[in-house]
């Protein structure tokens, strides 16, 4: 039986890298029947895309999606560094599917403010070589990294995350992350946003503020598939923080999933997106 969520907010897949976990992406999605994903950024890695390395988990990430925009979900990709070459297109629909570069959405009262994030990365945007360079080897230690955790796990030992300890360990790295969402959570307090949501930095996080001018501002990453396997899900009115863990997929018996059935309307409609807030572009929906 599928579980029923309204929203479902994902990040930083990197489809066509090493690092990828789509296989236990693939086994979350067909766990879901949300009644509106929202695909925040970094979906498709286009920098790497010259490699030629898309397997067939990928493709099946890719299958499902479709298979979920048929089945009733709506969906809105928004577009990450990684997959900026999209933004070129601007804002489009196809059918269910709607690329976006930001939107901002409002349910149960509350104003949301999704993009990715790179917009705050001054790398991304003053020295993409010096990004690509970083990406290049965040890649080759998380594909280090997998291969030492499959050696733990024949003793019996539990994962560890290299990247992780890195973060941590390094000052700069820390305080990067830090002025990253104190930076979103103050322009979303400007614009009057109760909620902002974003991705890029593969640090999943849900937490409420007071921001300088007063306003209580709730700030969400959806972290990222490639080291937290991590969603944000909206469900019976609140956030809540979905991590993967293959204990709850390993008794899935596959003959006593029950038959797909199309999905209920989704909860953000069209009557409920916010008007444009001058200085931001393309906030709608459609």
């Amino acid at each position: 039986m599928k579980r029923e969520v309204d929203i479902v907010v994902i990040s930083d897949i990197h489809l066509g890298t090493f690092g990828c976990h789509a296989k236990e992406l693939n086994l979350y999605l067909k766990s879901i029947q949300p009644g509106t994903l929202v695909l925040n950024g970094d979906i498709f890695d286009m920098w790497y895309f010259k490699k030629r390395f898309f397997p067939k988990e990928h493709l099946e990430v890719v299958r499902r999606l479709l298979k979920m925009a048929v089945t009733g979900t709506k969906i809105y990709y928004l577009t990450g560094n990684h997959d900026d070459v999209l933004r070129k297109f601007g804002e489009m629909t196809l059918g269910m599917i709607h690329l976006r570069n930001k939107m901002v959405f409002q349910v149960d009262g509350k104003k949301h403010w999704v993009f990715h994030g790179d917009v705050f990365d001054p790398s991304v945007q003053r020295a993409r070589w010096l990004a690509r360079l970083g990406s290049e080897g965040y890649d080759l230690l998380i594909r280090i990294n997998r291969l030492v955790n499959k050696t733990r796990a024949l003793f019996g030992l539990k994962p560890s995350s290299f990247s992780a300890k890195v973060k941590k360990g390094v000052k700069s790295a820390v305080r990067y992350i830090g002025d990253f969402e104190d930076t979103a959570i103050q322009i979303a307090a400007e614009n009057e946003y109760d909620c902002v949501i974003c991705g890029h930095i593969h640090q999943p996080q849900m937490r409420t503020v007071i921001a300088k001018n007063g306003k209580e501002v709730t700030y969400l990453n959806s972290g990222d598939w490639v080291e937290h396997l991590t969603a944000l899900e909206y469900h019976n009115g609140a956030w809540t923080m979905f991590q993967y863990d293959s204990l709850d997929f390993e008794l899935l018996n596959p003959k006593l999933q029950v038959k797909e059935t199309e999905t209920k309307q989704p909860l953000i409609s069209k009557e409920e997106v916010m008007p444009s807030i001058p200085g931001l572009a393309a906030f709608d929906f459609v």
